[in-house]
């Protein structure tokens, strides 16, 4: 029998009868974009986070790209990045104009090195995007400290990190601005493409709303350039259904990444991301690192074992990145990570006798391979 990656049939299940009354509920209202259901799933979500605005809006991507514009990044501009994340956090900062600089990231904890932070601003620098990456937050702690000394704006690239925490405080609630997607499998996703910007800023918040519905501040008064990048009707209402679930499926993944860590943790060939104690990990990604990485991952998937890569390559090595001009070794971190990364079965919905079938398959796949 197949073990899953990720069955959001079976997460879906019990919900059923409440998402189609939602459903039917924009139906009868025909509110389908943004309306009622993306209000309250806003002020819920903002809630949720600890902060005072949440603003829903058509993918995660996109809440990166109104958040710089917020902050009014632009051409001429450098936004550092860590060169292991998916491609989207560096697509928005070109999307504005603005060039990402990026950044290699921390051994073991795989986020953004604050170590080397400073050696890459220069007097174009504008902002820093740390990714909280896999379900654990960056050193927010460092990060914000650098960006507080130089004049910096800090964007949270939550997109994977829903709930995550450092040091007893929420993702979304460290940098200037942070950016959620609720893609559906986001650890809280909806039903098709979705995604959020939080602040604690007023003013912020503002500008985002703008930007979203055509620049208009107030119905055609347009005030700047702005996107058609509301979040529609249908997705508010998925989310607010969901949203209430998400701390026990959010517990869920937290007890079995429990279990990985105690049956994998000392296998030889085996590294884990390192949880600093402060942290609290949602594991978006049970990622490990393993050698013959490929030939482990043919190896689970014969035994009916689904497993994922993310990421195979460091976005400066992506062809679309070419222009810039990197080489391999400019990331070595980032480098041997793509190589070795391995993301393991992760869902609310596993048992653990699943887990510990997968753990058992890995083991043995790993001893055939390096015998």
């Amino acid at each position: 029998m197949t073990i899953p990656f990720l069955n959001l049939t079976e997460l879906h299940a019990p919900l059923k009868q409440e998402m189609l009354k939602e459903l039917d509920e924009v139906l009868g209202q025909s509110s389908f974009i943004l309306g009622g259901k993306v209000q309250q799933f806003e002020e819920d979500f903002a809630a949720y986070c600890g902060v005072d605005h949440a603003i829903g809006v058509n993918s995660g991507t996109t809440a990166l790209h109104m958040a710089l514009l917020a902050l009014d990044v632009g051409p001429g501009d450098e936004v550092l990045v860590p060169a292991m994340t998916f491609v989207a956090t560096a697509e928005a900062v070109r999307y504005t104009g603005a060039t990402p600089i990026f950044i290699d990231i921390e051994p073991g904890r795989m986020t953004l090195d604050p170590a080397l932070i400073e050696k890459s601003i220069t007097s174009r620098t504008k902002a820093i995007i740390p990714v909280h990456l896999y379900g654990l937050m960056a050193d927010m702690p460092a990060i914000c400290a650098i960006a507080k000394k130089h004049g910096l704006k800090v964007i949270e690239d939550a997109a994977q990190a829903h709930g995550a925490e450092v040091d007893g405080r929420r993702a979304g609630q460290w940098g200037d601005i942070a950016c959620f997607s609720f893609y559906p499998g986001k650890n809280l996703g909806a039903c098709g493409e979705a995604g959020a910007v939080v602040t604690r800023s007023a003013d912020l918040d503002e500008q985002v709303r703008i930007l979203r519905d055509w620049g208009q501040e107030g119905r055609y008064n347009h005030v700047r350039q702005g996107f058609n990048a509301r979040m529609d009707g249908f997705q508010g209402a998925m989310l607010g259904v969901k949203l209430k679930h998400l701390e026990k499926w959010t517990e869920a993944r937290r007890a079995l990444g429990k279990i990985y860590w105690e049956k994998l943790a000392d296998v030889p060939g085996i590294v884990m991301q390192a949880v600093p104690d402060d942290c609290r990990h949602v594991y978006h990604v049970l990622a490990v690192l393993v050698n013959n990485r490929d030939a482990v991952q043919t190896a689970l998937s014969d035994s009916g074992v689904q497993s994922g890569i993310h990421y195979p390559y460091p976005v400066p090595h992506l062809k679309s990145f070419k222009s810039m001009g990197h080489v391999m070794g400019d990331f070595p971190v980032s480098e041997a990570v793509g190589k070795k990364e391995l993301s393991l079965p992760m869902c609310p919905t596993l048992s653990k006798e699943q887990i510990a079938t997968v753990c058992g398959t890995l083991k043995r796949s790993l001893e055939d391979i390096s015998s």
